[in-house]
């Protein structure tokens, strides 16, 4: 067995404890902090519920950052399938990640509203933006380019 001592002086030992106990608060105090930061960011988010207009959808878009056509390109009626095969995987996780549940309407009807996107950050045309409907409520969405070598993601601005 092997014990080390040392001497110290009292107010060493002091100003160490004092110093150990500053960087335990400012770690505190930065956890609080990023936690406000995810709490704000989150309640930003528009609420997907009670989305009854064309101007409602053109403001849940203009929420996250998108300015879109005034009228939906198109609009379209769909059923989301009683059983979701392997082939949904992606499209239900990319959902799942932006908070919506696309598992809880199964065999209900939505309906699919298509807006051209004006401002997306590329400066490429064409870029559309969906939200998925059921009733008032908004339940999926994305953003996408309809080319062939286009690309597909969440409602979030890149």
């Amino acid at each position: 067995m092997l014990i080390l001592t040392a001497k110290m002086p009292k107010r060493k030992l002091t100003l160490g404890v004092a110093a150990a106990a500053l960087l335990c608060c400012c770690a505190i105090a930065l956890n609080f902090g990023h936690a406000a930061v995810r709490e704000t960011s989150a309640s930003a988010l528009p609420s997907s519920k009670g989305v009854k207009s064309n101007q409602d959808r053109v403001d849940y878009l203009a929420a996250y950052g998108w300015e879109v056509s005034q009228d939906p390109i198109a609009t379209q009626e769909l059923i989301i399938p009683e059983e979701l095969d392997a082939s949904y995987d992606e499209y239900l996780a990319l959902q799942e990640g932006q908070g919506f549940d696309l598992k809880k309407y199964t065999g209900k009807r939505v309906k699919r509203y298509t807006y051209e996107v004006l401002n997306y950050p590329t400066g490429e045309a064409g870029v559309q933006a969906n939200l998925l409907l059921c009733k008032n409520t908004v339940v999926g969405g994305e953003v996408l380019s309809p080319r062939l070598d286009g690309f597909l993601h969440g409602l979030a601005m890149p």
